[in-house]
C-alpha cells in the first residue's frame, strides 16, 4: 500500500515546490508504518492562513504550516478501498519564504521541514511538553538528513 497525497495550490507565491517535491516529502514523512494513507496538502496565501489560524488556533496572523488531523469517525467515512485518510496540511507559502530567508535557510529546506513537521502532526506527533517535543524534533532531523537536507533546528551561523 502506499501514500497518497493530493496539492492543491491557491497560490504558489512567492514560490512553492512541485508537486512532485511536496508529495516526496509528505511520502517519506508518513513513513512505511503509515502505508495506505491520503493526505492533502493546500499552499495557501497569506490570508488564507491568517483566517484558518485565526479560526481554528485562535491567533490572527498568518503562520507557516497547520495540520488538521481528520477525527477517527471521518476517517472511516471517507476511507476509500485499502488507504485511511490521515487530514490536511495548509502551508503559507509567503510565511515560508519569509522564514527561509530570515533563517539563512533555503526555501527547499524550509519546505521540506514544513511538509514534515506538518505530517508528522496529522501521525499524532505533537510539541506541548518538552519530551514530546525533543522527540517530534529527533524524528524530523533524520526525514530530513535522509531528504539530503540539515538540521532544521540548528543555530544558523551568521557570516
Amino acid at each position: 500500500m502506499s501514500t497518497s497525497v493530493e496539492i492543491i495550490y491557491g497560490t504558489r507565491d512567492p514560490w512553492a515546490p512541485s508537486a512532485r517535491r511536496l508529495t516526496e516529502w509528505a511520502v517519506a514523512a508518513a513513513g512505511r508504518h503509515a502505508g495506505g494513507v491520503a493526505i492533502a496538502i493546500r499552499i495557501v496565501t497569506t490570508a488564507e492562513s491568517r483566517t484558518l489560524n485565526r479560526q481554528y488556533r485562535g491567533f490572527d496572523r498568518p503562520t507557516n504550516v497547520l495540520s488538521f488531523p481528520i477525527s477517527a469517525e471521518a476517517a472511516a467515512t471517507e476511507a476509500h478501498v485499502g488507504e485511511r485518510p490521515l487530514g490536511d496540511l495548509a502551508i503559507c507559502a509567503r510565511v515560508v519564504a519569509r522564514e527561509a530567508s530570515d533563517q539563512k535557510k533555503t526555501l527547499a529546506a524550509h519546505w521540506a521541514h514544513m511538509v514534515v513537521h506538518g505530517t508528522l502532526h496529522l501521525l499524532g506527533y505533537d510539541h506541548e511538553q518538552d519530551a514530546d517535543a525533543l522527540l517530534m524534533e529527533k524524528r524530523e532531523k533524520v526525514l530530513l538528513k535522509r531528504l539530503g537536507f540539515k538540521n532544521p533546528y540548528q543555530v544558523m551561523q551568521h557570516d
